[in-house]
């Protein structure tokens, strides 16, 4: 009933929970007691996207739904249905080797594909929601197994109906239906991607996810070696003349967006404040790529990594007038 949690996240906090309870399959998960279970629920993916600040009080929950089943009908769409606990990479790594596409640019994302489909995670112009057909989840408040759609999960930038304060916690997505194509599509236009691939627009799905992986692992740190949640802070979303005062000659980087607000990148804002490398106790900002925060030590306490976060939306709001929001779950 006192569990350590260090390895179930990937930040590594040395944190514990009163219960951890892993299951295999949704009978598995439907036939547990949780009116026996300490309370609060808690249901993690691999824990890459979390910062436990504390030690949890109740249950944490942990699915090792693993399986990955393809409906081919011989058409140029592939439905493909993946159990919540498969690890993300393995998934896209497997899509990759049969030639289709759509996950390819997400490529050595940490995590699970449940976790996932609640993130709605992105990297190099892809969103999970532009390749996810539907979720199948277990609805633990009436005890029966649900399923949405894409348009029913109300998928935002990192966001999803899972995050909204009315339902978080409520679902335990159990597997999520993606549909990939047998059809060229590559999605070369984020900024490294192409140049990357030598500027070669004629590329295989394998070759677009050996080209983001060479790319992430020249920016990211290994997280093998050194614990972290991946990016800490979302990109703002800024009103046109905010990004004019923000930067009046325009040069600083940023994506125009179709209502006519502009996404500017937190790591430039987080550089341009001189916060790159910085270090609070056992956490730092990753040198390499400061929307990262890391366990630099491995011995960085929640405290650390709370007081570096607050350093850093202090600065960015008293240089910029902007608020970062951190994209970790804080727990």
């Amino acid at each position: 009933m006192d569990y350590d949690l260090s390895a179930q996240n990937t930040f590594r906090m040395k944190v514990r929970c009163s219960c951890y309870v892993e299951y295999e399959t949704l009978k598995e998960l439907e036939g547990l007691n949780f009116d026996r279970l300490p309370r609060p629920l808690l249901h993690i993916g691999a824990g890459s996207n979390l910062l436990f600040t504390k030690d949890f009080p109740g249950t944490v929950l942990h699915s090792n739904i693993e399986y990955i089943k393809y409906v081919d009908m011989g058409l140029d769409e592939v439905p493909v249905m993946v159990g919540a606990g498969v690890v993300w990479d393995h998934f896209v790594a497997e899509t990759c080797r049969h030639g289709l596409w759509g996950a390819e640019n997400l490529s050595l994302i940490p995590g699970e594909v449940g976790a996932a489909a609640v993130q709605n995670i992105g990297a190099y112009g892809v969103e999970v929601k532009d390749i996810l057909s539907g979720v199948v989840a277990f609805d633990l408040q009436e005890r029966r197994k649900v399923r949405f759609s894409r348009e029913e999960c109300r998928y935002g930038y990192r966001d999803s109906l899972f995050k909204q304060p009315e339902m978080k916690g409520r679902y335990v997505i159990t597997s999520v239906l993606f549909r990939l194509s047998r059809k060229s599509g590559p999605r070369l236009d984020y900024k490294g991607v192409r140049e990357a691939l030598g500027g070669r627009d004629c590329v295989t799905p394998q070759e677009v996810r050996e080209a983001i992986i060479h790319i992430r692992r020249q920016k990211l740190p290994d997280p093998d070696e050194i614990g972290s949640a991946g990016s800490f802070f979302k990109n703002p979303v800024v009103s046109r003349e905010d990004f004019v005062r923000i930067s009046p000659d325009g040069s600083a980087p940023h994506f125009d967006l179709p209502d006519g607000t502009v996404k500017v990148p937190a790591a430039w804002m987080i550089d341009q404040c001189g916060f790159k490398g910085a270090v609070q106790g056992g956490a730092a900002v990753w040198p390499k790529q400061p929307l990262v925060l890391v366990n630099q030590s491995g011995e960085a306490s929640p405290e650390d990594v709370l007081a570096l976060e607050q350093r850093i939306v202090n600065g960015v709001q008293e240089r910029f007038g902007v608020t970062l929001h951190p994209e970790v779950d804080h727990i």
